[in-house]
């Protein structure tokens, strides 16, 4: 092998091995940001990043996906399906989540941690028993999970917020909290 296909492989070698980081002024995703499909449609808006996920916000759904599904560009942010597409892939993915939202399932908290079985359930809410304190969750706040269904707040969280909502005096024995979206703020909601 002569010097130069010597120093070419190498070079090469070197390049897979290292990896050249990308260039100080790379696209990065921001929020605002247009979201476009391959042909140059219009999908929706960036609403939030972090290093795992985008949020985007299309004409009928606020979609949380993988940072890696995306491509950022001076004009806008790639994404490789149309707004109908991704609408009807999210449509789909709801419809089989409220079929999941069950009397009896058992609902655990974001990391996992069981909070209780679903007592009842009606077209807005369902309760969910959280020790001897029937809790009402939005029903959009519940989604599945790796385990069954899954909030977006912590066992921790929604105890404090319980805590929290609780009278100073005597608890009523027929009183209930309130969780308002996935974050799971309590507040009394009276007796049942």
């Amino acid at each position: 092998m002569n010097f130069r296909k010597m120093l070419a492989a190498t070079a090469l070698s070197a390049a897979l091995l290292f990896p050249v980081a990308a260039p100080a002024g790379a696209q990065t995703i921001q929020v605002g940001a247009t979201v476009k499909d391959p042909q140059g449609g219009e999908v929706g808006t960036v609403e939030s990043v972090d290093s795992e996920f985008v949020v985007v916000r299309t004409d009928r759904h606020a979609a949380r996906l993988p940072v890696s599904s995306f491509t950022p560009t001076e004009e806008a942010v790639l994404f490789g399906l149309t707004r109908d597409q991704l609408n009807s892939q999210l449509d789909q993915a709801i419809a089989q989540a409220q079929q999941a939202i069950q009397v009896g399932a058992m609902v655990h908290d974001r990391n996992g941690a069981p909070i209780g079985a679903i007592e009842t359930t009606d077209a807005e809410t369902v309760t969910v028993k959280l020790g001897e304190q029937p809790i009402r969750l939005p029903r959009s706040s519940v989604a599945p999970g790796q385990n069954g269904l899954r909030i977006g707040a912590t066992l921790a969280d929604l105890q404090a917020q319980i805590a929290a909502a609780s009278p100073a005096a005597t608890p009523d024995s027929n009183a209930s909290a309130t969780t308002e979206g996935a974050s799971g703020d309590a507040a009394p909601s009276g007796s049942n």
